[in-house]
């Protein structure tokens, strides 16, 4: 009888040895074709919740320990269990400080990035100056900071809002091995950005009356090349400061836009393709669609 069992045992041991082998082997398959995944697999809710799936810590990087910029705070995933993390720098706009700005640090960390709000020397620096920041802060962050262990220095992007929008194409523009890039309500005396290569989410709002859409937003990803996953983002109801407090759209795009490409994390681009339509939050959205290509 226990002969029996055991032979029994085996056999049922071997039989689900078969069964889970292929998924397992897909498992695999999938984590070598993009070792960059990071957390669970998204959902709406998830994209849209305040928090993602990442205990979050923070640590201040002191204006005199920062060279080409002002300062700022780093939050970063707690856990070092899934590796490193791509990176992010945030720049405030005209006469702002890194506070008009933090509320996007830990909801972007939390979703898997490591996240550096700014201060810039001065808050009247131009964009071109802020564009210079934003990649004296990536060069902080990757190199001298206190977490720069848990960053992947390949996988960097940049954000800015009004005159850090603007620095977020000035910094794409220079640095052409960025991920991605994000200016919200941007401002900038340059209209075209045909030399961007970057994948770039250009974030504007129906009410903006400083950084109009028609004059600012509008023809900086249209002069962006047809040739480059771009996106327009539109929002209903909004001002130009509409970035300097939690939103949920904000976040929600941006998540995915840097999931996309910061991570090459394809299944967020369920949010951006087939291409948002009008809601009570999004006035347009224009964009190209498959991702990738």
């Amino acid at each position: 009888m226990r002969r029996h069992l055991a032979a029994a045992a085996t056999a049922t041991a071997a039989s689900l040895t078969l069964l889970l082998a292929p998924g397992v082997r897909a498992a695999d398959a999938a984590a070598a074709a993009n070792p960059y995944e990071r957390g669970p697999a998204p959902t709406r809710a998830s994209v849209e919740a305040l928090r993602g799936p990442y205990a979050v810590s923070q640590t201040t990087v002191s204006s005199l320990a920062a060279t080409g910029f002002g300062g700022g705070t780093i939050y970063y995933p707690t856990s070092t269990a899934d590796g490193t993390f791509g990176a992010v720098v945030i720049s405030p706009g005209f006469t702002a400080y890194q506070s008009s700005i933090a509320w996007l640090g830990p909801r972007l960390a939390s979703q898997g990035f490591v996240v550096f709000t700014i201060d810039t020397l001065t808050t009247l620096d131009q964009p071109d100056s802020r564009g210079r920041q934003l990649l004296a802060a990536l060069d902080h962050l990757t190199q001298r900071s206190a977490v720069r262990g848990r960053i992947d220095a390949g996988r960097l992007g940049v954000m800015g809002h009004s005159m850090g929008g603007g620095g977020t194409l000035e910094a794409a523009k220079s640095q052409p091995s960025l991920k991605a890039a994000v200016p919200l309500t941007g401002w900038n005396t340059d209209k075209t950005w045909p030399e961007i290569t970057t994948p770039t989410l250009v974030i504007g709002a129906d009410g903006d009356t400083v950084a109009p859409v028609a004059t600012h937003s509008e023809p900086f990803y249209e002069s962006l090349p047809g040739s480059l996953d771009k996106a327009y983002l539109e929002l209903n109801g909004a001002t130009h400061f509409t970035p300097n407090t939690s939103n949920t759209t904000i976040a929600k795009y941006s998540i995915a836009w840097l999931k996309r490409f910061v991570d090459d994390d394809t299944r967020y681009e369920q949010f951006l393709c087939p291409l948002p339509r009008p809601d009570l939050t999004i006035e347009e959205y224009r964009g190209s669609c498959p991702l990738g290509s």
